[in-house]
């Protein structure tokens, strides 16, 4: 992983956005493990190690996806995101599919929003074409919201498709033109 460098500042109370360091994994497993164990953003039912995630973010690195975190003025970090392949074919790889997880003590800051703004951005320097949002739960009106003010459009909803907390969830399909916007 990169050195660390800012990529977009926050509001002067919250910090910047830089990108993810290995110092960050510890907080970042943290971060996503909550949501893995609370919620249906997530797909995973079991929330993985540092180790696991280590190798994930090492492995986005190496092929060249953007990797951020949100951090305060103390360095702590609120939330993180990045862009990985939507599919492993081929023909996709001008497609990408964002994450995005918030602190929950940090959410309806905006910070998911700087980082979804600041990832969009990344792959488009990169040259990707299309970015996908496959988001867990229909009555995830947060994430739903906050890409579809970000100029995505729904696509499509797979209804009863996830399987979590002994229930069947939707899972939404929403992509933004990273070329023309």
């Amino acid at each position: 992983m990169t050195a660390k460098s800012v990529i977009h500042s926050l509001p002067d109370h919250i910090g910047l956005i830089r990108t993810l360091a290995i110092d960050d994994i510890a907080a970042v497993t943290a971060i996503y493990g909550h949501h893995v164990k609370t919620g249906t953003a997530s797909f995973e039912t079991v929330a993985p190690s540092v180790e696991v995630m280590t190798s994930r973010f090492a492995q986005l690195h190496k092929t060249g996806y953007p990797t951020l975190v949100a951090v305060d003025t103390d360095d702590t970090v609120l939330g993180f995101a990045y862009a990985g392949p939507h599919k492993p074919r081929a023909a996709y790889k001008h497609t990408v599919e964002d994450s995005i997880y918030v602190h929950p003590d940090h959410m309806g800051m905006g910070i998911g929003k700087a980082l979804l703004v600041s990832i969009i951005k990344q792959a488009q320097l990169l040259g990707y074409k299309q970015m996908m949002a496959v988001i867990g739960d229909s009555d995830n009106h947060g994430s739903i919201n906050l890409h579809k003010g970000l100029g995505f459009t729904h696509i499509g909803t797979a209804l009863k498709i996830e399987f979590k907390f002994n229930k069947m969830i939707d899972v939404v399909y929403m992509r933004r033109d990273l070329e023309n916007s």
